[in-house]
């Protein structure tokens, strides 16, 4: 039986994503035993994955190298066959080198990298078109598996679907108003005016981590609509993907919400600010919509991640989004 490992310990988003490996490996390899090492906290999108035998998790906020020096000795004494490392910082590549695994496959941008088995060149774009995250993430593996990347894909245990099923007794929609970057959330002005327009018949639940309570709730309370909840801080991860999954539309930023709802098909409605999707981390669901300004900015993009602030001052990017575009997708 072969040992693989994953290693993601990004942020939320990028772990979800890394799903796909886990999905393409086991399909080709469905003895095989897959482990997936991920930034804790992020564990809990994992807990009764049908696929995984054992996530581990990377304490990154206390005692952070003591910690990966032990993840190290854990690794090492497992003795994996293949270590996959998606990511291209050190401390990751530190760990993968050094995993005594038979093989070990990292980006070419990792400063590990030379002592990696296999090395993969790290490509945004392939010349014919922008490369989504899911495609890049896919050449780690392409050798021993084919040429088509795997979707995200979590899942939402019976208890999860339960515990959101009183709230599904309606037609409603989803909005994920927050984002960890200024430059790549919509505005709360817009939100709320784009909110007063979507029909009274909808109830929108309000979604978030409970950092976002205070936005959430600044939304109501400017809020016209009738029927607004707030659910931000009282979902888990894998409950609020299941809530998202059966929603008339979704409507969020360039952030972890997004891919929620690409891991389980769900429809969505991603508004772009100062990101673009060009940058390979666009939804995927079947049916999906991309919001952004129609104004040509040359400003536009200003970075990978974001800001704190608009580095112009202006904020068009967000602010220039017209309300129409995101009704639109509800009607659809």
């Amino acid at each position: 039986m072969q040992k693989i490992l994953i290693i993601q310990t990004a942020f939320i988003g990028d772990a979800v994503l890394a799903t796909g490996l886990i999905e393409k490996i086991y399909s080709f390899y469905p003895t095989a035993q897959i482990d997936f090492l991920v930034r804790k906290g992020n564990e809990a999108l994992f807990a009764n994955h049908p696929v995984l035998h054992k996530v581990l998790s990377w304490n990154k906020k206390q005692n952070k190298y003591k910690h990966l020096l032990q993840l190290l000795k854990q690794i090492r004494n497992t003795k994996y066959d293949k270590v996959i490392n998606v990511q291209r910082y050190a401390a990751t590549g530190f760990i993968t080198a050094f995993s005594n695994a038979k093989e070990t496959i990292g980006f070419d941008k990792n400063p590990f990298s030379f002592l990696f088995t296999k090395k993969i060149k790290h490509v945004v774009s392939d010349g014919s078109h922008s490369l989504h995250e899911i495609e890049r993430n896919h050449t780690l593996i392409q050798s021993f598996t084919d040429n088509v990347a795997a979707k995200p894909k979590l899942y939402p245990s019976v208890e999860d679907e339960a515990a959101v099923s009183i709230y599904k007794n309606k037609l409603y929609v989803c909005v994920a108003p927050a984002s960890v970057w200024f430059t790549k959330q919509f505005p709360k002005e817009k939100w709320i005016e784009f909110i007063n327009q979507i029909p009274n018949w909808f109830t929108i639940y309000l979604l978030g981590a409970p950092n976002d309570n205070d936005l959430c709730k600044q939304i109501i309370t400017s809020s016209t609509h009738s029927n607004i909840i707030n659910l931000s801080g009282k979902l888990t991860y894998l409950q609020s993907a299941a809530l998202m999954q059966t929603a008339v539309m979704n409507f969020v930023n360039d952030s972890a919400p997004m891919h929620f709802a690409s891991s389980v098909n769900a429809p969505v409605t991603a508004v772009y600010c100062s990101t673009i999707p060009a940058f390979g981390f666009g939804p995927l669901s079947t049916k999906s919509f991309i919001i952004e300004t129609t104004e040509n900015l040359l400003c536009r993009p200003c970075g990978l991640h974001g800001y704190k602030s608009c580095p112009q001052g202006h904020f068009k990017c967000a602010l220039s989004i017209k309300t129409e575009q995101l009704l639109a997708t509800v009607n659809s």
